[in-house]
Formats: structure tokens, C-alpha cells, sequence
């Protein structure tokens, strides 16, 4: 007759602890997820699921986990009384002498408490907080890395494009980590063309904290992808030799750039050119025939701005009276070379501004100028008008000129 055997804690509901500690092990291989931080987790998922099913009990439960000794192990701490009130956190004498006859009133002990009297539902609740956990390790560790990137250039693979409003998506990777992140129409250059694979070369404007995991924000736009694209080309301005001071961007179209070398016998703008212009080329290139303009920044303002305004010459710069934070000047240019300072669409004009933080009246030579000093009165009077009008609304937004009418 053949003998019985019977299998051990099979459906006991009982926790096996090595397989405990290989599934944190797992997870670590799987995942890249510390075993602290999961086991913090796998903690607070075992003691939300008894408390679950234990109402009453609170923070009197606690969780011991020995990797070394192999052990998982819940316990309930109860403090001996007379008579019992609360049968979670309290404990006759009579009943825990059985077991502890030293024990006195108000001495608090641990009782174990075996994990096969998780019920079902407290279960299922410890593991949905164990795969939160795990989700939020996943995001936490994706937006670590990936903060790290903003106002960086990193390169993605075309994954989707939408057929409808032509955003594209693209697969990001730093480190070990990866994410999608969503280039709307609004960030690419207008003109460019997509294929899913491709590999597309962005700048990292923003990395946020969302619901569904971290946001990364990228441009194709932005006047950061011109300087760190210079970057990777330009080893003066990789090691800080030559600093890019300022970009203005018409992403496409044309860029200004300009530049500043710390070392007297370092020419900036031949750095960043390159021989035979190879350097500026690759970046051309890159932009898919994007016109860049490098100039050499100065601390004067009417050398600065005459630099900015080529490749048209200028005659004079004369700075205009300031109105508030709002900086001003006047650039006269030969008759012949007016619309080549404006530019086609006022682009170069506008562009320079921007370059500058000046507002740029570009005047020829022919034309007759109003004296500085005609200027500065005009700006005093407008500024002096101005401040009347706020006082004027101040005072009747407070009802002062009604009061003073009625009286």
C-alpha cells in the first residue's frame, strides 16, 4: 500500500520568508529598485493589510525582517492589565502568565502574530501597495535621472507620429533609465520632417512631477539646442575659453549669436566658425539649413548693438532715455543700407533687439533726427503724464474725486 505524503504549508496562507527575500531580490535584478526601499514597502503593505482586517489595533504592530537569519516576522505589542478593553492592544495577567509567569501589570509584550490570518481582501491590499511601490521607485528613479538633463541636449528615437496634428513622440535614454516625451507641433521647426526610428537631436526645456510619471518637456525651438549644439562642436566653448553670451532665435530661419573669449589672444567668432567654416556647417546642418549669424559681444552698448545689426553698417548709436526696465537707442545706417538692417520682415532688426535687450530705432542718414535732448524732455513729459493718469485712476478707484465733487 503506498504511503501518504503530505506536502508542508502547502495552502498553509503562511509567508514563506526565502521566498520572501528572493522576490525583493527580483525585483532589484528586474527593476534596479533598492531592497531597503522595497522592503520599507512590502513592510507598510504587510501592516496596512492586517490593520485592515484588525481595526483597533493602530501602531501597536511591527514588522521584523532578518535577511541574514532568513525570518519575516509580524508582532502585536500589548500591554498587560486587569481587565481587558481593547483586546488588540491589551492583555489579561492571567492570560500571559500561562506563558510568562515573571510578567507584571503594566509591563508590555510581543505576541507573533502568523501571517496566515491575513484575510483575503487584507491580502490583495498588501499587494496593490507593493506594486505602487514599485511604480513610484520606477517614476522617482526616471525623474532623478532625467532632472539632471534639463537645459540639456539629449538625442530620441521617433516612436509615433500623430496623424492628426503631426506631434511626434520620441523614446528618450539617460543613463539606464528611459521615457517618452512629447514634441508638440509648436516645438519643432517648421519645415522638418519626421520618420518613425529616426533619430532626432533635443533640448530638455523642463522635467516635471506628473500623475503618470515624470514629464519631460522638449524643444527643436528653443535658443538653448543653437548653444548647446556649439557645445558638442566647438571645444573653446565645451571647456568655457569662449562663453556664448546671448542667442536670439527665429528657429528655421536665422539665429544671432554672441560670443565673448576670455583669453585676449583667442578669437572667438573663428573658434566657433572653425576651419573653412566646418564647425558652423555641422550646425547648419543639423538645423537643416538654419542661417547663423556670430557676433562678438562687448560690454559697450553702441559697439554691441552695431555688431548686432550686421551684416549692415551703422553710423552712430546713440542710447535713448530709459523707460522703466525698458532700454532704448537710436542706430543710424547708411540710405543704402536701411533694408538691409531691417531685414527681409524686419527679421534682422528684430532679432538684434532681441540679442540685445535694446529696443532698436533704426533711422538713414538722410532723414532728419530730433536732438537727443528734444528726446530726453519727450520721455520726461510722457513719463510725468503717465504717473498723473495712475494717481488720477488711484484716486477714483478709492472714490477721492467723487468725495471731493460732493463736497
Amino acid at each position: 500500500m503506498a504511503k501518504r505524503v503530505t506536502k508542508k504549508n502547502v495552502n498553509s496562507g503562511e509567508m514563506d520568508s526565502k521566498e520572501f527575500f528572493e522576490a525583493i531580490h527580483q525585483i532589484e535584478q528586474e527593476k534596479g529598485i533598492k531592497p531597503g526601499y522595497m522592503l520599507e514597502k512590502v513592510t507598510q503593505a504587510l501592516l496596512s493589510a492586517y490593520r485592515r482586517d484588525h481595526e483597533g489595533v493602530g501602531d501597536n504592530l511591527v514588522m521584523e525582517a532578518d535577511e541574514e537569519a532568513g525570518t519575516v516576522r509580524l508582532f502585536l505589542k500589548k500591554e498587560i492589565v486587569e481587565e481587558v478593553d481593547n483586546p488588540y492592544t491589551e492583555i489579561s495577567l492571567e492570560e500571559v502568565r500561562r506563558s510568562l509567569p515573571q510578567a507584571e501589570l503594566g509591563d508590555v509584550v510581543r505576541l507573533e502574530v502568523k501571517t496566515k490570518v491575513f484575510g483575503r481582501v487584507a491580502a490583495q491590499t498588501a499587494r496593490q501597495v507593493i506594486i505602487q511601490g514599485i511604480r513610484e521607485a520606477e517614476q522617482g528613479m526616471i525623474y532623478d535621472e532625467f532632472s539632471t538633463k534639463e537645459h540639456e541636449l539629449l538625442t530620441g528615437t521617433v516612436t509615433r507620429i500623430d496623424p492628426r496634428n503631426g506631434a511626434v513622440t520620441l523614446r528618450l535614454h539617460s543613463g539606464s533609465e528611459f521615457t517618452d516625451a512629447y514634441l508638440g507641433v509648436g516645438e519643432q521647426v517648421k519645415g522638418e520632417r519626421y520618420l518613425e526610428g529616426q533619430r532626432v537631436k533635443v533640448y530638455v526645456v523642463e522635467v516635471r512631477r506628473a500623475t503618470k510619471g515624470p514629464q519631460v518637456l522638449i524643444s527643436r525651438t528653443h535658443p538653448g539646442l543653437v548653444k548647446r549644439l556649439f557645445e558638442l562642436e566647438v571645444p573653446e566653448v565645451y571647456d568655457g575659453t569662449v562663453e556664448i553670451r546671448s542667442v536670439a532665435r527665429e528657429a528655421g530661419s536665422r539665429t544671432k549669436m554672441a560670443v565673448w573669449a576670455s583669453e585676449p589672444n583667442v578669437d572667438p567668432i573663428g573658434a566657433c566658425v572653425g576651419p573653412r567654416g566646418q564647425r558652423v556647417n555641422t550646425i547648419v546642418e543639423e538645423l537643416k539649413g538654419e542661417k547663423i549669424d556670430i557676433i562678438r559681444w562687448s560690454e559697450d552698448p553702441a559697439e554691441y548693438i552695431a555688431a548686432a545689426l550686421s551684416p549692415a553698417d551703422v553710423i552712430s548709436v546713440e542710447e535713448l532715455p530709459a523707460q522703466g526696465d525698458a532700454r532704448s537707442c537710436r542706430v543710424v545706417v547708411p540710405d543704402d543700407q536701411l533694408s538691409l538692417a531691417i531685414g527681409k520682415e524686419g527679421q534682422n532688426a528684430r532679432l538684434a533687439a532681441k540679442l540685445t535687450g535694446y529696443k532698436i530705432d533704426i533711422k538713414p542718414a538722410s532723414a532728419p533726427l530730433e536732438p537727443i535732448e528734444d528726446l530726453i524732455a519727450q520721455a520726461e513729459a510722457d513719463a510725468a503724464e503717465e504717473a498723473l493718469e495712475a494717481a488720477m485712476a488711484e484716486a477714483e478707484e478709492n472714490g477721492e474725486i467723487a468725495d471731493n465733487v460732493e463736497g
